[in-house]
């Protein structure tokens, strides 16, 4: 018989020592994991833009931007009710003095800064009381300055109710920060263009437009300059109303005459609210150019 040999200890010892690697192989492999990015398990939520959650937390800026929003047309439409003995007391109408006439007109423009700046009042509706009172050069004048110390003064308390609400609130949506940074961080040319065309058109209300302004950080110099340039040919417009209106009774023109002279100052001041609309909409849709020197 052939006898089955036992394999030699170094064959067994062999054996063993590669059993033993193959085990520590096995411990030492990392488990193979899936390296894909995970969804985050929480997504960030887009703030709720309806108008009662911006509302609140707008606060104390959301209740003034309603009364600025409500109150002007009201009292707007209660002056022109209630020109004509409005008109005659700021005239002095039984006293022709000229010092008394003067004193009108200084009483018409400091009312027209604290009712505008506070926003009790319109500027169309105290633009045409101008021009029927004092007719077009003089209305125009006394309006012009009437309207420029009120924008001021909606300024700063727009500034001081406003600012930092509008500021939290702007935050939170970035299509609101394009449009804030054009307005504001392009330079002061591009922020005095942009301040100039909102304030053209006719239906552009100027109570709010001081509270959006300031609100959004728009600096004084071009904030100022910027009114006095858009409200202009509005202001005008109207003084020229008030002072068809005037002559309404002058028997030496026929009213169809007045009529065609007040439809042609709308169409003016609607075409210029137009244009300027349009400008705007190309200078913000075209982003933010770089910043001019201050």
């Amino acid at each position: 018989m052939v006898a089955l040999s036992r394999p030699a200890d170094g064959g067994g010892a062999l054996a063993d020592a590669r059993r033993r690697q193959s085990r520590s192989n096995r411990r030492t492999i990392a488990p193979v994991t899936d390296t894909a990015p995970q969804p985050d398990p929480t997504p960030a939520q887009e703030p709720d833009s309806s108008f009662m959650a911006v509302f609140g937390r707008l606060g104390v800026a959301g209740w003034l931007a309603l009364a600025w929003a409500f109150v002007p047309a009201i009292a707007g439409f209660t002056l022109l009710a209630n020109m004509a003995p409005v008109s005659r007391w700021l005239k002095g109408e039984t006293e022709a003095g000229a010092g008394h006439f003067a004193l009108g007109m200084g009483v018409y423009t400091a009312a027209f800064v604290l009712a505008a700046g506070f926003g009790v009042l319109p500027t169309y509706s105290i633009s045409v009381l101008g021009g029927y009172a004092f007719g077009v050069p003089l209305g125009f004048a006394a309006a012009l300055a009437g309207f420029g110390g009120a924008s001021i003064v909606g300024y700063f308390i727009a500034k001081t109710v406003a600012r930092d609400k509008v500021e939290q609130e702007i935050q939170r949506h970035a299509k609101a920060r394009v449009v804030r940074d054009a307005l504001v961080r392009s330079g002061f040319w591009r922020t005095l263009a942009i301040v100039t065309l909102v304030r053209v058109p006719p239906n552009s209300p100027f109570a709010l437009m001081n509270l959006t302004l300031a609100g959004t950080g728009v600096k004084l110099r071009a904030y100022i300059v910027g009114t006095l340039l858009g409200m202009a040919p509005r202001t005008l417009a109207y003084v020229v109303i008030g002072q068809q209106i005037t002559d309404w009774s002058n028997p030496d023109k026929p009213k169809w005459l007045f009529v065609a002279g007040i439809a042609v100052t709308i169409v003016v001041i609607a075409v210029i609210g137009s244009i300027a609309n349009k400008a705007l909409a190309r200078m913000t849709n075209s982003g933010a150019a770089p910043a001019d020197a201050e």
